[in-house]
């Protein structure tokens, strides 16, 4: 499944540690917007990842699953508008 995951975290450290973690399971879209494509051991793990790293009285962490037909439907426009989760082969 794909998500989106969004945040919005008040302290630096916090912000930097949060980034660092989703950088490993997906790719950054926008300053503090994620896309990854997971399954649901993974999913699970992301949301216990975040939640260590994420004060809940203060911050804010949005994961939005997106569909396939809802990601087919994506449009992305600019700089590096690759699909996250595909990979480009250069075969000379």
């Amino acid at each position: 499944m794909r998500y989106i995951i969004c945040y919005d975290v008040s302290e630096n450290k916090r912000r930097r540690k949060l980034s660092q973690c989703l950088d490993g399971y997906g790719d950054r879209v926008q300053e503090s917007v994620f896309e990854a494509v997971l399954d649901a051991n993974l999913h699970r793990e992301m949301v216990a990842e975040v939640m260590k790293r994420i004060k809940v009285a203060s911050d804010r962490v949005h994961i939005h699953p997106l569909c396939e037909s809802c990601a087919s439907k994506s449009l992305r426009v600019g700089v590096d508008a690759k699909v996250p989760g595909t990979e480009t082969v250069f075969v000379v």
